[in-house]
């Protein structure tokens, strides 16, 4: 289990929100906390703890009035930490290249991916010829419909067909280096992981993978690593000390870097 940090940005402000209460219409979303800081100064103290593949997510979409502001701040970080942290929000084939010269290491793409409610494998391999496989994450961010966990787009507001298992993992593994899901009906709730979610991740282990959504205490974190067997990477945001959280950044670098108990 590795440590990936999270600029998340909306409205021109690094934020924590409520995952599910992100809407388009009126660039609306419940906060969890708006930080006095700029997205440069979380990339350059994620830097300077040489904490790498963080991911900067611009939650606003193409034709928001605030989407501009919102792009200038992940810019900022990219170029501060060049190499060290990835972006996501509204990537395509036709400006990824634009933000892996700006320094991000990988670009993360969802919603150019699933169109229509499924795969759409002619933009996947335009993406991947365009940048390479080994610079692609695929965001598999998901919520719970009828007992399944289904993929979400359009900054998790429209739910695909495709069922987050291990037979889609396997299908889009050679497209990419790495997965992030974040488990969106918890994202930012403080209430628990989505143990399936991290259970299904853990048992398929092929490629490094991602998990964000629900962790608020050192017993999250040990259930994580428990059903994600010790292989996924882990993101923690209102829960941590330096978004108004109560877990303090230093123990849990130090409690994700001791040695497992398998």
């Amino acid at each position: 289990m590795e440590f990936r940090p999270c600029i998340d940005i909306h409205n021109g402000k690094v934020k924590q929100i409520v995952g599910g209460s992100l809407r388009d219409e009126q660039n609306f979303a419940d906060e969890n906390f708006v930080s006095e800081q700029d997205a440069a100064f979380y990339a350059e103290f994620y830097k300077k703890q040489n904490i790498r593949g963080g991911h900067v997510i611009m939650l606003n979409s193409a034709d928001s009035s605030y989407y501009e502001q919102t792009r200038a701040q992940a810019l900022a970080a990219l170029r501060i930490y060049p190499g060290g942290l990835q972006v996501g929000g509204g990537i395509n084939a036709e400006n990824a290249a634009g933000f892996l010269e700006a320094g991000a290491s990988h670009v993360i793409v969802t919603s150019y991916v699933f169109r229509d409610g499924r795969i759409h494998f002619g933009n996947l391999k335009r993406l991947a010829d365009k940048v390479g496989r080994n610079r692609i994450v695929l965001d598999l961010s998901c919520r719970r419909k009828d007992g399944d966990y289904y993929i979400v787009t359009d900054r998790w507001q429209r739910y695909t067909d495709v069922i987050l298992d291990r037979t889609v993992l396997d299908q889009l593994a050679s497209y990419c280096d790495e997965f992030l899901v974040h488990a969106v009906d918890v994202e930012g709730k403080g209430s628990g992981i989505e143990e399936q979610v991290a259970a299904l991740l853990g048992e398929w282990g092929k490629l490094p993978v991602t998990y964000a959504g629900g962790v608020h205490s050192f017993e999250d974190l040990e259930k994580l690593r428990q059903l994600g067997r010790d292989r996924i990477n882990v993101t923690i945001g209102s829960a941590l000390d330096l978004f108004g959280g109560s877990m303090k950044w230093e123990e849990v670098i130090g409690y994700i870097k001791k040695e497992p108990i398998l």
